[in-house]
């Protein structure tokens, strides 16, 4: 491949953070997290949100999302998500797994933002002991198609939910390109989100999330629930070490405006320069285009990773390591397609 714009899992680990896995190699450190470079890392995240948390860190998005879902909702209920939702498309039932049959109720909303009036519809649905009720809702930050949740959008979905006490999980997977794009991360707490996964590979670590639980009664024997499930590292240095890089140095911030800004000179580049059309706004680092099949496929033949969506349209992600001159190397070749 001439170049990957299949998913920003596929760029490599930023300078920062591999200079903080090195610098978390040295000398002895305290296993099961608790080593100063976790506890220095624990704070990072904290500032960032302005909020008091208990913090873990865990080897993967998926099991960081369902262990956490495994806390707001019980075996018989269900939580409320975008139907596009990393959590229902691509987690192979992992918070049924974790959760002991948790279930996922799906709703719809342009852009994978999910809609006020089909959350609405479901929290209306009457209880009926034949089906799963809803008990936790959970939010996508960026969104699984690029889209980033204003405050107040937030704010109109997560009030009706806290009024009937269900919880609130955010996939903050891309939360760095959320907050390049102008998101507050200190409002993420006081709208009333329980827990959040702070996105740490997207952003340029290697395979490291963050779960943080805004309500510390959740942390109750946290790091038995995590030992059980898997999670634990004997070396947590190493899952929070190249959180510590990327945080203390900005490059978590600094990658994440990179990423965005490129796949902004991409989706100019293409509505410009070639006869294909935008399917979604871009507010993150990922660009969805309308395609025809031949065209995506003779795109991938040329050497250009990108694939086909959800939806139908293709879709391009942008990490912290795209370069100006891939990006117009890619419109060029789009525009003798």
């Amino acid at each position: 491949m001439r170049y990957d714009f299949g998913s920003d899992n596929t760029a490599g680990m930023a300078p920062a953070a591999l200079e903080g896995l090195i610098a978390a190699n040295a000398g002895y450190a305290r296993a099961y997290g608790s080593d100063d470079i976790t506890a220095r890392a624990a704070d990072q995240i904290r500032q960032r949100l302005d909020a008091d948390a208990e913090i873990r860190f865990v080897f993967s998005g998926t099991a960081a999302n369902a262990i956490a879902l495994s806390m707001l909702a019980w075996p018989h209920e269900a939580v409320l998500a975008h139907h596009a939702a990393h959590i229902c498309t691509d987690e192979t039932g992992a918070p049924g797994f974790f959760g002991q049959g948790v279930g996922l109720i799906g709703l719809p909303g342009f852009s994978g933002k999910i809609e006020l009036a089909s959350l609405q519809a479901a929290l209306d649905e009457p209880e009926v002991g034949h089906r799963q009720p809803a008990a936790a809702l959970s939010l996508t930050q960026a969104t699984e198609y690029g889209a980033v949740y204003t405050e107040e959008e937030l704010r109109h979905l997560i009030e009706p939910v806290k009024a009937r006490g269900y919880g609130v999980h955010m996939d903050g997977a891309r939360l760095a390109n959320a907050a390049a794009a102008g998101f507050d991360l200190t409002q993420i707490a006081r709208l009333g989100v329980d827990i959040l996964v702070f996105g740490g590979a997207k952003a340029g670590a290697n395979c490291t999330e963050a779960i943080v639980m805004f309500d510390k009664s959740l942390a109750r024997r946290i790091d038995n629930r995590l030992k059980q499930a898997g999670q634990v590292a004997s070396k947590s240095r190493f899952l929070a070490g190249p959180f510590l890089g990327l945080l203390e140095s900005k490059a978590w911030e600094d990658g994440g405006a990179h990423a965005n800004l490129m796949a902004q000179r991409l989706a100019e580049g293409i509505v410009a320069n070639t006869p294909f059309v935008l399917a979604h706004p871009v507010e993150a680092n990922a660009v969805f285009v309308r395609m025809p099949p031949r065209a995506h496929q003779r795109l991938n033949e040329l050497g250009w990773a990108c694939y086909r969506f959800d939806d139908g349209s293709v879709r391009f992600v942008c990490s912290w390591a795209t370069r100006e001159e891939v990006v117009d190397e890619v419109i060029e070749a789009m525009r003798g397609l």
